[in-house]
């Protein structure tokens, strides 16, 4: 049976609340402070403490550190004084919920219901991080790296609150994975989770489609329409490509976000919603301000926090556990199993990946249906066999990227390779740059074509001799 721990100086509130508490199908406790809360919570950690925010020796939010953590309890505060402010600071420090007085007891109702249906959501984020350590997956998020690890960590800290979050990152690094991720972890999981497109929807009817319409409000609107908002009430909306929202239509969202309210298109009643707003951008936020883009106070009201992605060519311990992700997938779909060399995966971890994940994706899915039951250099597309060093890329190819830990063998074939790229196949000239006889380079390009090939000759065109014959055939 779930407990609840109720924390208010009025005690004709703390019976009132335990009653209610209690009928819900919670055991209670209650402290009239913040010392004796503190005290309640050492004896028997709460699954939900209703929390009020003005106590005789202090603020009730000087009791959220005592309630941190992994295992930290459902908080919802509760004040007869609200204001945005307040709401965010309590948010910031990790409160599910902000109820004022007099209470709405059908919410709060609703609240206690939720909470007790995700009672087990600490031990499923402590299993997911587990499963983080040995298999590289968190959730619908797959990798290794220290970069994912922070990401995953910071999910697990803010998925069960209902703060607003705002991701960035270039496309294709997985900002929908991310908001899908925090939705299903959050309190609201068993409600909608409504995914919007901002750059999809033309100018003209994203109002209609966010907030929804009376019937007659416009030519063709023979009846009611529900938007986005009202369908994701209770539940998270995700607004990915936010940057790319009217502004006219940013100013109506910081009213919602603001007041939980809004009037449908043609309407003059308020609807009220309960949503949980992700938002998503590909572009520089700050940018975007500047270029009028993005207003300034929208910002800071969705970004109660800030969730970054970095790109793919900054986490390449990352690409093998993607791939095998990816073919596990593949393989469930198609009914067949295939194999990935070692030196499929070596190129693949190489390349730098300007499409991210999403690019990965799209290449391992294609080599996939080229391959027989193992999938080889040779179904890779050139521009991975070239590591990624294309002309047009802002180096145009005069920068070699090396990854962390790649085998020193590894970075000379990768330095000879585009070393006869950038002198358009004159060997000569390559092994004057490199400091190494002709003899030397012929011997190693050799050596190369004999490895791609397994020790077998190469014939004329193979395409796995790509990565060498592309670049000393040239001219």
């Amino acid at each position: 049976m779930p407990h609840a721990l109720l924390v208010d100086d009025n005690v004709d509130t703390l019976d009132a609340l335990a009653t209610l508490v209690r009928g819900e199908g919670y055991t209670a406790s209650t402290a009239p402070t913040v010392d004796r809360a503190r005290a309640e919570l050492r004896r028997q950690m709460p699954d939900v403490v209703l929390l009020d925010l003005n106590l005789p020796d202090g603020s009730g939010m000087n009791l959220l550190d005592a309630v941190g953590g992994l295992n930290a309890p459902a908080v919802v505060l509760i004040t007869g004084h609200a204001s945005v402010d307040t709401a965010v600071q309590a948010l910031r420090h990790g409160v599910t919920d902000y109820l004022t007085k007099p209470l709405d007891i059908r919410r709060l109702r609703e609240i206690l219901g939720d909470i007790a249906r995700t009672s087990q959501l600490p031990q499923e984020l402590v299993a997911l991080r587990e499963s983080l350590d040995t298999s590289g997956r968190f959730g619908h998020l797959v990798g290794r790296s220290a970069s994912m690890r922070r990401t995953c960590d910071l999910i697990a800290r803010i998925a069960p609150s209902s703060a607003s979050v705002l991701i960035t990152g270039e496309s294709g690094t997985g900002k929908d994975v991310v908001a899908r991720t925090i939705h299903d972890l959050s309190r609201r999981r068993h409600s909608a989770f409504v995914p919007v497109n901002c750059g999809a929807i033309s100018t003209g009817v994203m109002e209609s489609e966010l907030f929804g319409h009376e019937r007659g409000s416009f030519t063709g609107a023979d009846r009611r329409h529900k938007g986005y908002f009202e369908r994701a009430h209770r539940g998270t909306l995700f607004l990915d490509e936010i940057t790319e929202m009217p502004i006219e239509l940013q100013v109506k969202l910081l009213r919602v976000l603001e007041t939980g309210t809004f009037p449908r298109v043609g309407g003059e009643e308020a609807v009220a919603v309960d949503v949980r707003v992700l938002a998503a951008s590909n572009r520089n936020v700050f940018e975007a301000m500047e270029q009028g883009k993005l207003r300034e106070d929208l910002y800071y009201r969705l970004k109660v926090f800030e969730l970054e992605l970095p790109p793919l060519r900054e986490r390449p311990d990352d690409v093998p556990p993607l791939v095998v992700h990816f073919l596990e997938d593949l393989e469930e779909k198609e009914g067949r199993r295939k194999d990935i060399t070692e030196g499929t995966l070596r190129l693949l971890t190489e390349y730098a990946w300007p499409g991210n994940v999403r690019e990965l994706r799209n290449v391992t899915h294609s080599a996939f249906i080229l391959a027989g039951d193992t999938i080889e250099p040779e179904h890779l597309p050139r521009e991975v066999h070239l590591g990624g060093d294309l002309p047009g890329r802002p180096d145009d190819g005069k920068v070699l990227r090396v990854c962390v830990g790649t085998s020193l063998a590894d970075v000379e074939r990768r330095m000879i390779v585009a070393t006869l790229r950038q002198c358009d196949g004159n060997k000569t000239r390559a092994a004057e740059l490199l400091g190494i006889s002709l003899k030397t380079l012929y011997n190693r390009l050799n050596a190369y074509q004999q490895e791609d090939a397994g020790g077998e000759a190469v014939a004329d065109g193979d395409a796995r001799d790509q990565s060498v014959e592309a670049a000393a055939e040239q001219g």
